[in-house]
């Protein structure tokens, strides 16, 4: 029976219990917790080292408001990567190849910048439905214009880590069976395309992390148009 290359983004059950649970939970376990010894080890020191640098990075250009976000964002940042790379190894699944899974993380951090934003400066927010110096005759459709792509934000964040993951998967599923049914027909060309394989595996690793990157830091742009 062949089966179709979507069935890797099925999400497996195991008596009845969806392994999504498990993938969800699992990146938690894997990093390690900090100590209060004054010295730590490596890992540890990495570990600081990334987050730090990290949540400087992306709260350095927002206002002393929105450093409460810090520790949600950076939070979403390693759990976003984890998941994705933990994916790229054999017989596992990719929760974050679910649009649904996707839009429950962007449209809860989405909604909740917008809210601060109309509760805070409702004036500062609303004035950005409608550019400065806009001819009258072009106000009401701007401010449609304007009021969709504000809308539309967390459908493009959720679809957008969606989409990469998808594609990346499935274009290495597709190399990686066109080498296996060249290798006993032509050997030769088949090592070239495992060499393919190899490159575009990299290059996986590296989506992986830039993608959860852009998801956090277009939340982080966001929050910043509203605090």
């Amino acid at each position: 029976m062949t089966l179709s290359f979507f069935d890797q983004f099925m999400s497996p059950t195991l008596l009845g219990i969806p392994l999504i649970a498990l993938a969800l939970t699992l990146p938690w376990v894997l990093f390690p917790k900090p100590s209060s010894r004054w010295l730590n080890n490596r890992v540890l020191t990495l570990q600081s080292w990334f987050i730090n640098g990290f949540a400087q990075q992306i709260f350095q250009p927002i206002n002393q408001e929105g450093h409460k976000w810090a520790a949600l964002l950076t939070s979403l940042m390693i759990f976003l990567i984890t998941l994705n790379m933990l994916g790229l190894l054999p017989y596992t699944f990719t929760p974050t190849t679910q649009l649904s899974m996707n839009m429950a993380f962007a449209v809860p951090l989405w909604l909740a910048t917008v809210i601060i934003g109309m509760r805070n400066q409702p004036t500062h927010a609303l004035a950005h439905l409608l550019p400065e110096g806009t001819p009258t005759p072009l106000i009401p459709i701007l401010i449609m214009i304007e009021t969709i792509s504000l809308f539309i934000r967390p459908l493009a964040l959720g679809v957008r880590l969606t989409a990469n993951l998808t594609a990346g998967h499935l274009l290495i599923q597709l190399i990686a069976t066109a080498a296996l049914v060249l290798l006993p027909l032509m050997p030769t060309v088949a090592i070239l395309t495992g060499a393919l394989l190899l490159m575009l595996t990299l290059l996986e690793v590296a989506v992986a992390m830039i993608q959860a990157y852009v998801f956090v830091l277009l939340l982080s742009l966001y929050l910043q148009e509203n605090v």
